[in-house]
């Protein structure tokens, strides 16, 4: 341990932690732009000017390493000066882009200049003129004119991904962003520069215009689109309804956890808004005449659901059939166990999940679905349905999901639920599956419900609700209790 002084404050710090990391330490913010805790420091931005005693000038703080008996000032005058000398380099071509940029009140220029600047240009010199909407792949676009060469987007691409696909061009005023255009960015994690750009160059069409980032709530939770159990932020409109037509989530952006992703996400997870907002069911809704009837309430749904699982469970063996997803949570899983397994003694269990996918080293896992470990680990055997079996020996099935599909072509499953004398099918998204279940009741996404997923390394990460489930959709936890009250079943 070495003892310092940083502002007058007497602490201890490791050997070998920088100034940055020692002021962090006791709530001390040191202002940086090229400086980012996932690579190692570049001192090139100049901000994080600091003084300390006994040196005849300003020193870094990103990359100067503390010594025995140091003493820094992060405010001093002299320090101040320095920060505002250096923002006014970082503005002398920066464009007044502010009310239609998308970075606007989460820009780093803004909010430094708000803290360290506030004074008149001394330039008189014309801005310099450089390319606006430059696509550099995927659905980004670069802005050169609002790029103050941080280069944290270039060391991203070549310590993260390893795939290099932007670089410096030219030197001096005319130096700039660019790529090789014949290798535009074309990585699975090419979102996370837009995050970590500190100024708005790099935007994402998808994001670009649609709100802005004070309008946006944030809450935690977990991508359930691979078994990494990535941790997220679900950034979703508040404070004013919403016009017909418009989402309620407009960004999907990682949430920092030294355990399982990092800083990171990939650019699977961020399309995570498409399942919370694209063909979701929000009602109940019953095939044949009763459809034309009065519609379906929940207290009747659950009432008739738990009268056909009695009656279908009273045969030796119970002719009653249960399609699990490793998509559910934990608690929801223990619920089904209770209820149908141990409870109502069914043994007609499979799981209908997606199709592998392929790994791709940092993150993402060939797993399709978030919580294949707690399904194991609850003791159900992750086996696909055998639709032929289950249809010649139930007289009742009940899908959860809608990834019958990924697994068996809608063909076989129309002919195999033919054979079954009644199906329900419990699921949040519209489906052809829905023409093909007797009812549907809607259930809520991952982002609508709290509990916990299991990753792929064991880890088990409890959740809370970021938002409301859509219309008259219930959390399937919700739906198992009603299910259990109606049976009599005490779940513990």
């Amino acid at each position: 341990m070495v003892t310092i002084q940083i502002d007058g404050r007497t602490l201890q710090v490791p050997q070998g932690t920088t100034i940055l990391k020692a002021a962090e330490g006791i709530g001390i913010v040191i202002p940086r732009y090229c400086y980012h805790p996932a690579f190692e420091p570049e001192g090139s931005c100049r901000m994080c000017l600091v003084e300390i005693e006994g040196l005849p000038k300003l020193d870094l703080a990103c990359s100067t390493v503390v010594r025995e008996g140091m003493k820094v000032w992060t405010s001093t005058p002299r320090v101040l000066q320095a920060r505002q000398e250096v923002l006014g380099f970082f503005l002398a071509d920066h464009p007044l882009d502010c009310p239609i940029c998308d970075k606007a009140g989460e820009c780093y220029l803004q909010i430094y200049y708000d803290q360290h600047g506030r004074y008149a240009s001394r330039f008189l010199e014309p801005k310099e003129k450089k390319g606006k909407m430059v696509p550099i792949g995927k659905k980004l676009l670069l802005d050169r004119e609002r790029c103050i060469l941080c280069t944290r987007c270039v060391r991203f691409l070549r310590r993260v991904t390893g795939t290099g696909e932007l670089g410096v061009f030219e030197r001096g005023v005319k130096a700039e962003i660019g790529i090789d255009e014949a290798a535009p960015v074309a990585n699975n994690y090419s979102g996370n520069l837009v995050d970590i750009c500190p100024v708005g160059a790099i935007t994402d069409r998808d994001f670009r215009f649609k709100t802005r980032v004070w309008f946006l709530e944030n809450r935690r939770s977990i991508c359930p689109r691979c078994s990494r159990g990535c941790n997220i932020l679900i950034q979703s409109v508040h404070g004013y309804p919403l016009p017909e037509g418009r989402r309620r989530v407009y960004r999907v952006v990682p949430a920092e956890n030294p355990e399982v992703n990092g800083y990171w996400m990939c650019d699977l997870g961020r399309g995570l808004y498409h399942d919370i907002e694209d063909d979701r069911r929000d009602a109940i809704a019953v095939k044949g005449e009763a459809a034309a009837a009065k519609p379906l309430s929940w207290e009747a749904a659950l009432k008739g659901l738990a009268s056909d699982i009695g009656a279908a469970a009273s045969g030796r063996p119970p002719r009653l059939g249960l399609v699990l997803s490793s998509s559910l949570t934990n608690e929801e899983l223990a619920m089904c166990r209770r209820l149908f397994v141990e409870s109502l003694g069914v043994r007609q269990v499979s799981f209908a999940d997606p199709a592998a996918g392929e790994a791709d080293g940092p993150l993402l896992t060939t797993e399709r679905t978030p919580n294949r470990r707690g399904v194991q680990a609850l003791g159900f055997e992750p086996k696909p349905p055998d639709l032929a079996g289950l249809s010649a020996s139930v007289d009742l099935l009940v899908v959860f999901g809608r990834g019958l599909l990924d697994c068996v072509a809608v063909e076989e499953v129309a002919q195999a639920l033919a054979k079954v004398r009644k199906t329900y099918l419990l699921a949040a998204h519209r489906s052809a599956l829905d023409a093909l279940a007797d009812v549907v009741l809607p259930t809520a996404v991952p982002a609508e419900k709290q509990g916990s997923f299991t990753n792929t390394n064991g880890l088990t990460q409890v959740f809370d609700r970021a938002l409301q489930p859509r219309g008259e959709a219930r959390a399937e936890a919700a739906i198992l209790a009603g299910l259990a009250t109606e049976l009599k079943v005490r779940l513990d």
